[in-house]
């Protein structure tokens, strides 16, 4: 079976570290939302004068945010059909929470739930302030609002989103990624991943 696994969780968890340790054991088409879009989503809003690496404002949720994570379905889509593993990483908030939404990728990729491996990694830490320490030491201009607006950002995030799916509760596993990401924890996901 194809496998289709979505690394999924709030910013500052290290869903693409722990994607990129699992990418290296398993051949997939690896498709960050991040990196999609991301040229594009810049350009469109430093033409329209606002901030490039703004990923939480109105205009961006409204204009754009739909636009970044179609183009990744579009191309997970693609590469399904084509016979690939494919890897999504992204928050995928909406997403989840729309029963359909996964039914409507595999039917799109021409393939049918017997045919696809659908797991969900949902990359978490235990508390709010370790995920602030590592914002603040990735660096990234794009989290600038996150850590401007800490208080109303933490209100706003669901520490392990629901998975609306209908794929079993067995296809999905919660992640604590605090402490080091050992060889250990990653042979475990690698067989969760394995397992159909």
């Amino acid at each position: 079976m194809q496998k289709l696994v979505f690394f999924v969780g709030v910013a500052g968890t290290g869903k693409t570290t722990v994607a990129k340790k699992l990418a290296v054991r398993i051949p997939a088409a690896f498709l960050d939302r991040d990196t999609v879009g991301g040229r594009f989503v810049e350009k469109f809003l430093e033409a329209n004068g606002l901030d490039p690496n703004d990923r939480d404002s109105a205009f961006y949720k409204e204009n754009l945010r739909d636009l970044e994570y179609d183009t990744t379905k579009d191309i997970c889509i693609e590469n399904l059909n084509a016979g690939q593993n494919v890897f999504m990483i992204s928050p995928f908030t909406a997403e989840l929470k729309n029963r359909v939404w996964i039914e409507e990728v595999i039917s799109a990729a021409g393939l049918t739930k017997n045919e696809v491996d659908v797991k969900v990694i949902v990359v978490a830490l235990q508390d709010m302030e370790l995920q602030k320490e590592r914002i603040i030491d990735r660096q990234t201009e794009r989290d600038q609002w996150k850590l401007e607006h800490w208080d109303d950002f933490k209100k706003r995030v669901d520490f392990v989103p629901d998975v609306n799916w209908d794929i079993p509760k067995t296809s999905i596993k919660v992640f604590d990624n605090s402490g080091a990401l050992t060889d250990e924890k990653i042979e475990e996901l690698y067989q969760f991943l394995m397992n159909d």
